[in-house]
């Protein structure tokens, strides 16, 4: 079983930056697809970036250039770079992880409990 917590979040101006980081414990070697999506209120949840095994990293376009997404193995954390962050970037920010394990190679999806990122001045 993979856990994963997000923290990071918090109120930033229009134009700010913030580091988003997610920490995932447990059976971490099984994970195939780590990353972030996002939920704005009214709206549905999207997806904004992610780093998967043998594809690389993948980005929303709406947060092509400004967003980066990176993972440290050795700490089993996943960051979340965001610059000149727009008020319509202001949402809750989920880290997911992928997972497939077992001897039937049984897929698994783990979400984290978010963490409230608000660009406003």
């Amino acid at each position: 079983q993979v856990q994963v917590v997000e923290s990071g979040g918090g109120l930033v101006q229009p134009g700010g930056s913030l580091r988003l980081s997610c920490s995932a414990s447990g059976s971490t070697s099984t994970i195939k697809s780590i990353g972030w999506h996002r939920q704005a209120p009214g709206k549905q949840r999207e997806p904004v970036a992610s780093i998967s095994s043998g594809v690389g990293t993948k980005y929303a376009d709406s947060v092509k250039g400004r967003f980066t997404i990176s993972r440290d193995s050795a700490e089993n954390t996943v960051y979340l770079q965001m610059e000149s962050l727009k008020p319509e970037d202001t949402a809750v920010y989920y880290c997911y992880a992928a997972s497939i394990s077992g001897p039937f190679n049984r897929y698994s999806e783990v979400w984290g409990q978010g963490t409230l990122v608000t660009v406003s001045s």
